[in-house]
């Protein structure tokens, strides 16, 4: 029997349930010591494709100008798939700009071979997903920080998802992992 290929969420949030700062920004995350790893070594060998919102992918094209390295950060092993009703004229290297409804998508991808999917976000576009019924977990990590505003984990909804819990785990530095699934 074909397995299921999922979209999982794998994300880090606030304490107080954002993702980033008003204007993108993720810098909050990256005073975490480095050591320490969340599951991302034993999550990326799990997947072949990531899914992006367009203002993640605008976010992440800038960062990585402002850092001096090249627009083609995209790991081109993997299938990154952007979602945007305005597609640019080029799109980066490894990068593939998606404008069909979320439902007719996900039944293409998940009808081809491969390993589960990332979805990277942002809060709309993890909204988006959830409406339509295409996100199978989540793999929440809550960082011990508030930042006060943001752009939340996902966008306002007008539907109640139950979860599953599936695991919890506090690692010393005070990050939680959840792990959760959708309930049927």
């Amino acid at each position: 029997m074909k397995r299921r290929r999922k979209i999982i969420v794998y994300i880090a949030t606030s304490a107080d349930g954002y993702i980033a700062r008003p204007d993108g920004d993720v810098e909050w995350l990256n005073r975490r010591p480095r050591k320490v790893d969340y599951g991302m070594r034993a999550f990326y060998p799990t997947i072949d494709t990531i899914l992006w919102g367009r203002k993640t992918y605008d976010w992440l094209l800038d960062y990585y100008k402002k850092k001096g390295r090249k627009a083609g950060m995209f790991d081109t092993k993997l299938a990154n798939y952007v979602f945007s009703r305005k597609p640019p004229e080029r799109a980066a290297p490894g990068a593939e700009f998606v404008s069909e409804p979320v439902k007719s998508f996900t039944q293409r991808l998940r009808g081809t071979p491969g390993k589960h999917i990332w979805m990277m976000g942002g809060g709309g576009l993890i909204a988006s997903f959830l409406d339509a019924g295409e996100i199978d977990e989540f793999d929440i990590h809550v960082i011990p920080t508030f930042i006060g505003q943001g752009i939340p984990l996902m966008a306002p909804r007008h539907r109640d998802v139950p979860l599953l819990l599936r695991s919890a785990r506090k690692y010393p530095d005070g990050v939680v992992r959840l792990r959760y699934e959708i309930a049927s």
